[in-house]
């Protein structure tokens, strides 16, 4: 066995009580307190501005930070299931909860000096103050890190930063922000470090709310950094070891993912099982049909292809060491395991709704929502084809090791 699977209670592809509980606990909370508010977001591109802070009071935020610092002191795998729960009743919240607990709170954590912790983190686990990771800027989406352009220069105690990011989840709403910036553009990609930001820092802003086709509640943004001030307090990690930073934030990013896909996958599954036993045609419930029984026969195997291949990638992607990722076996395999979870959720969704048929094409049923999610996870955190890139070069690497 894996020795990450089996320090992460992963026994013959399932879940343990302790793990099993998390999951179905997060799973009662969101169908309770979650799911009420999907509708309305997906509707008006509304944020439920209390959401994060009951989120909080319930224990959901910091799943891997400490007690200490005000979190649940849970492993990976069990961030991944709470995840996972809350996907199920409102996708959109849930991705906002990823970027606001492992792209940032979890960055901070793994990367930031205990000052850093101790200022930062309880009010991010506690949901008082949402938080935000801002990579990506206009022009450099997949070559995020090579093309970026914001800068910061060293000014006494402060930084000055000057650029761009977009599409930013949760953007518009976010108290605390991890930003990269360049800090010597003679290093290209070498040469990025990694800030805390505050809303209220002089020269920050947020120039657009963005209207997207799906995830829609959960805000995204456009963020200017006009000679921006950050302390030098906020550096994250050191000058110039932004990279680090990000390849472990990004293999971890990923892991969490996928079951944020297996969440929606799951749902739509269920939608669609009793949508096929109550929806009669000719006569008989459509679940008689053996053209929709082969449907919802093909979704239960890719629900569960998701899930196995998820859960192991969550226990292996747990023991990852600061500044390890961004090469080897982990960030093939979390590559690997987006990439099938992203594809694999999408085309669940496209049989969803073909066994909903006109109902299904209507924008507001449930399941026209959660079919307007496909496209954005096989595009945010490394396109599809960025994740074939990662695997082959690592497995031409491998080959080439072992000529």
């Amino acid at each position: 066995m894996n020795v990450a699977i089996g320090l992460n209670r992963v026994q013959s592809f399932g879940l343990d009580e302790d793990q099993s509980a998390i999951l179905d606990q997060a799973d009662r909370y969101a169908r309770a307190e979650l799911y009420p508010l999907s509708q309305r977001m997906d509707d008006d591109e509304w944020w439920p501005d209390e959401a994060f802070r009951q989120i909080g009071a319930n224990g959901y935020f910091g799943a891997t930070i400490p007690e200490q610092y005000g979190g649940a002191g849970m492993d990976l795998l069990g961030a991944g299931l709470v995840l996972q729960g809350f996907a199920r009743w409102n996708h959109a919240l849930a991705l906002s909860v990823v970027a606001h607990d492992n792209l940032c709170a979890n960055n901070i954590y793994r990367n930031g000096n205990e000052d850093q912790r101790r200022r930062y983190l309880p009010d991010l686990c506690a949901g008082r103050k949402v938080g935000a990771l801002g990579l990506t800027e206009p022009g450099a989406g997949s070559d995020a890190l090579g093309s970026m352009r914001t800068t910061a220069r060293r000014d006494g105690d402060h930084y000055v930063l000057n650029g761009s990011k977009i599409y930013i989840t949760n953007g518009p709403v976010a108290d605390v922000l991890l930003v990269y910036a360049k800090t010597d553009k003679e290093r290209g990609a070498h040469g990025i470090s990694a800030f805390i930001v505050e809303k209220d820092f002089p020269g920050f802003k947020v120039a657009q709310k963005l209207t997207k086709m799906g995830y829609r509640g959960s805000p995204t943004g456009e963020l200017l950094f006009e000679d921006c001030r950050v302390p030098a307090a906020n550096l994250i990690g050191g000058e110039n070891q932004g990279v680090s930073v990000v390849m472990s934030g990004l293999d971890l990013e990923r892991a969490m993912i996928s079951p944020l896909c297996l969440g929606i996958g799951e749902r739509a599954l269920e939608l669609s099982i009793e949508y096929a036993k109550t929806r009669q045609q000719f006569g008989k419930p459509i679940g008689s049909f053996q053209m929709v029984q082969s449907m919802l026969a093909e979704m239960y195997v890719l629900v569960e292809t998701m899930r196995t291949f998820s859960y192991r990638t969550l226990a292996e992607a747990a023991p990852l060491e600061i500044g390890g990722g961004g090469r080897g076996n982990i960030h093939m395999l979390t590559a690997a395991s987006v990439m099938y979870a992203a594809e694999a959720c999408h085309q669940v969704l496209d049989k969803a709704v073909q066994v909903h048929g006109g109902a299904g094409y209507i924008w507001e049923s449930e399941i026209n929502r959660l079919y307007r999610s496909i496209k954005l996870l096989e595009i945010g955190a490394g396109t599809t084809e960025v994740r074939k890139m990662i695997i082959a070069g690592e497995l031409l690497k491998g080959m080439k090791r072992d000529g």
